[in-house]
């Protein structure tokens, strides 16, 4: 069979592997269903047509076992094959999925009908348990998806099969071109991902610097992640995240809040000090954002989750740091997946970054620190990032190992845009130090406290004996220093600034 032959002699030890993982799967459904019952969705585009093939692989190695005998036999799958044509489709995917219909030799079934109306139709006309689907991680109906997927609440009862669901967009052109398996014309315009012709465009980041007409085939995009950057997107610039750390202009001078949580068995153990959380709270503030909260929570999916779920929904911003890596104590980004009801899944994106970085130095046939919150992540770039930086809806996790690489990571976030950290108004901070005893100014402070309620006013002891500091903070330099001249006027002389 040629494209087992081509991919056994394939160097590419990644896509062996997700080649014997996708066949598997196919194979696994054929054993599951009656092949009169198992459909297949094709509609022209690249993944379906690595699935189509994926589906003729794990035909033959269902029905033969090995039998070299029956190599003729069973080189094609008649499968019954759903298309659903529309008016705004491109002629090249109409005319490419009707040439590949006939090439080898699949049963059509036409619907020009929206896709759960024509599921409806067809379900009634003809059982069908099984429709092979070419859905992969990243897509906008991936989320929640397992390889066996039973289909969503309201819509007509069918098992989902995604063999290519981990599949990455390098993967998939590495297919392709390794088993020589023609696909549409408009790849090769530079179209990435093709939606309908309102909706779609050859992606820029292909065109050609030369004449800024033509462009590079698709297979020549270095950078997975920007696959459907040829799709329009919709946007309301009127919109605003709940409780997101994303801000209008105006919105600079509102105090915002945050939490840091540092994830260390070693600092509860008293192994080692804990010194993320002072440095955040001082970035924090020098930011005009103010610490509602740090906790040091154990290496523990559970706590990390109970932390991330009760601080997201109460601050502006969180801030995670440590329990990241492939080390069975790593557990911080699944207790952030657990505490937004999410699961984890590879992230082509970070698999690619983390290959340039460490090759294929980890366990198994996959990267588990590729493993992300599935449809929550955004991953957070700067030339002197050596990985991105993961962001969670308004959690963002940070990488860092001691002080220094915090700094360095925080500079870079303050120069993301898309961190969303956006600089508030600043704090104007007065202290005052005096010798006075605590029960003196204590019924003075209370009042004052009452009179200025928009300035922070709290106190602390340099030692038991030492003199009292007495802190002014606020967001109105003139009410701060209102405040203070009214503290210090109380106690004529006995006040000095710090």
């Amino acid at each position: 069979m040629e494209i087992d032959t081509a991919v056994r002699a394939s160097s590419d030890s990644r896509l062996r592997t997700k080649y014997d993982s996708a066949v598997y799967v196919v194979q696994r459904a054929f054993a599951l269903y009656p092949f009169e019952e198992i459909a297949f969705s094709f509609n022209g585009g690249k993944d379906s047509t690595v699935l189509l093939h994926l589906i003729r692989a794990g035909y033959y190695l269902h029905k033969t076992s090995g039998d070299e005998a029956h190599n003729d036999t069973f080189q094609n799958c008649p499968l019954r094959t759903i298309y659903f044509e529309t008016p705004c489709a491109f002629p090249e995917i109409n005319s490419f999925t009707y040439e590949t219909v006939s090439t080898y030799g699949l049963p059509l079934e036409t619907i020009r009908l929206d896709f759960k109306s024509g599921l409806e139709g067809l379900l009634k006309n003809k059982p069908t348990k099984a429709i092979f689907i070419g859905t992969r991680i990243g897509d906008p109906n991936a989320v929640g998806q397992e390889q066996f997927s039973p289909s969503s609440p309201g819509w007509p009862p069918f098992m989902r099969v995604n063999p290519i669901l981990d599949w990455s967009y390098r993967d998939v052109w590495s297919f392709l071109l390794t088993c020589k398996i023609k696909y549409c014309s408009l790849y090769d315009e530079g179209y990435t991902s093709i939606g309908s012709i309102y909706d779609t465009v050859p992606n820029a980041l292909l065109c050609d610097s030369s004449n800024g007409k033509s462009f590079r085939p698709a297979y020549m995009l270095s950078d997975g992640r920007l696959e459907r950057a040829g799709r329009a997107k919709k946007t309301n610039s009127n919109s605003v995240g709940s409780n997101g750390i994303n801000s209008t202009e105006g919105e600079q001078i509102i105090s915002r809040s945050a939490s840091v949580i540092v994830v260390g068995d070693e600092i509860l153990f008293g192994t080692v000090e804990d010194k993320f959380g002072a440095a955040l709270c001082k970035k924090l503030h020098e930011i005009g954002w103010r610490v509602c909260h740090v906790a040091v929570v154990p290496n523990e999916t559970d706590s990390v989750a109970e932390e991330v779920e009760r601080c997201r929904s109460t601050d502006d911003a969180v801030f995670l740091v440590g329990g990241l890596g492939p080390l069975h104590s790593d557990v911080s980004l699944a207790g952030i997946a657990k505490a937004f009801g999410v699961r984890l899944a590879p992230d082509e994106e970070f698999e690619e970054h983390l290959s340039q970085l460490i090759g294929n130095s980890y366990i198994g046939d996959r990267n588990v620190m590729a493993l992300l919150p599935e449809g929550i992540t955004e991953l957070l770039h700067h030339k002197k990032l050596p990985l991105p930086l993961i962001k969670c809806k308004n959690v963002i996790i940070l990488a860092a190992t001691n002080v220094d690489e915090l700094d360095m990571e925080w500079n870079c976030i303050l120069d993301t845009h898309e961190s969303g950290l956006v600089r508030a108004k600043t704090f104007v901070s007065k202290h005052l130090s005096t010798s006075l005893p605590d029960v003196k100014i204590a019924p003075v402070i209370e009042k004052l406290c009452l009179e200025f309620s928009d300035v922070y006013i709290g106190a602390h002891r340099i030692s038991r004996t030492g003199p009292l500091v007495v802190n002014l903070l606020g967001k109105d330099n003139q009410r701060v220093e209102g405040a203070m001249e009214k503290l210090k006027s109380s106690f004529d002389g006995q006040f000095s600034q710090v």
